[in-house]
């Protein structure tokens, strides 16, 4: 047969799944290693989405999404991050990863670069790579807690340089930059004239520290704005097989992004659509237990870490922690986190499915049940000094 694409070939294993799928044929195995949300979903949610269906509306919706629901979407924008938007600058999209790869076929030509975290989420460079563009790495040190350096990044800036991707909170390092370092970051953008998109997963989900997004720095001029802001109920609804998110683009785009909406998706299924609206607009009871949750779960595996000696980042936001194994991964975590899922029956995503800095890290997903938590972090190999 003819060959595929280039690009295509090239897309490296995504070592997050790779690890979890053998988990998954592992019997008995604690799986620490993807983040997915582990508490039944409200009953109205539920309802909203059967409803749907039973009514059979099950057409094409508006490219955009249904226009309560992105109204639903902006009312959440603004109440979260007070920056007055409108709905017709939220698009309903088919889960982040979706509003990913659309905000980038709007930004990057094939040879643009786009500046991504490393450590990061895999995708932003594998979404950048299937559209011919080029994923270039800017560094978060251990040295620096994690935390973006504005003349790390200002480094990496060349004449092809197009886009800036940030993730605050961070997956996979739970970090959440501050609101001066963002408004920095914002600065920095419109000094070299970079678009920035935002990945925003996570928003819901900080522990003593505000979220703030850089659409709050942003200009609402047409022409001057550049923030395109990724959200998804994925995370902060439990609602990740419905695949339901958006993306807030700046004012005066509102024409394209319809037009290449159809290109890419359509629109998103409209039982998800109604579910979603009755997420945002119901009882929060969920999200509020969540966050609780997950600040528990930090704080019970995080002093488990303690006790062993292994050092780890405090966790501000999202649900992981991140974790130094170099005492015992010999140099390739990678290959560390299969033998350890052999021989203790216990999955950890390999810091090097995020990133070169990632080497000796593991990233642990906090979102299951407490005990099975504590569990696996509790077979970790204590560091020798701390036994």
């Amino acid at each position: 047969m003819p060959e595929l694409a280039a690009h295509v070939r090239d897309v490296p294993v995504n070592q997050i799944r790779e690890i979890t799928e053998a988990a998954w044929a592992t019997p008995d195995a604690i799986v620490l290693s993807i983040g997915e949300p582990g508490f039944a979903l409200p009953r109205h949610v539920l309802n909203a989405g059967i409803a749907c269906l039973d009514r059979d509306e099950t057409n094409y919706t508006p490219n955009a999404g249904i226009p309560a629901l992105r109204e639903a979407f902006a009312a959440r924008f603004r109440q979260h991050n007070h920056v007055e938007i409108g709905a017709e600058r939220v698009y309903v999209v088919d889960g982040a990863q979706q509003g990913l790869h659309f905000a980038m076929s709007l930004l990057l030509s094939p040879g643009d670069e786009i500046l991504i975290p490393n450590p990061g989420y895999p995708t932003f460079a594998m979404t950048a790579s299937l559209l011919h563009a080029v994923p270039v790495e800017y560094p978060l040190y251990p040295r620096n807690d994690f935390q973006p350096h504005i003349e790390d990044i200002e480094a990496l800036i060349t004449p092809r340089t197009r886009v800036l991707m940030l993730n605050s909170p961070s997956n996979p390092l739970g970090a959440v930059i501050s609101e001066s370092a963002t408004r920095q970051l914002v600065e920095l953008a419109l000094r070299h004239d970079l678009w920035i998109i935002s990945d925003e997963c996570y928003e819901s989900f900080t522990f003593d520290v505000p979220h703030v997004s850089p659409a709050k720095f942003d200009s609402h001029v047409p022409g001057k704005a550049r923030v395109f802001t990724s959200l998804t109920l994925s995370k902060t609804y439990g609602l990740t097989g419905l695949r339901i998110g958006a993306v807030v683009c700046p004012p005066g785009l509102e024409k394209t992004m319809n037009n290449v909406m159809e290109a890419i998706v359509s629109c998103v299924a409209s039982p998800s659509q109604y579910a979603a609206l009755a997420a945002l607009t119901g009882p929060q009871d969920y999200v509020d237990q969540a966050r609780q949750h997950y600040r528990s779960n930090r704080d019970a595996a995080s002093a488990i870490l303690a006790a062993k000696g292994i050092p780890f980042l405090g966790a501000q936001g999202a649900f992981y922690l991140w974790a130094d194994v170099s005492h015992v991964s010999g140099g390739s975590v990678r290959s560390w986190v299969r033998s350890f899922l052999a021989d203790a029956g216990v999955a950890f995503a390999p810091g090097t499915a995020f990133g070169s800095i990632g080497e000796g890290w593991i990233r642990i997903a906090l979102c299951g049940g407490q005990q099975e938590l504590l569990d696996g972090v509790g077979r970790l190999p204590a560091r020798p000094e701390a036994r």
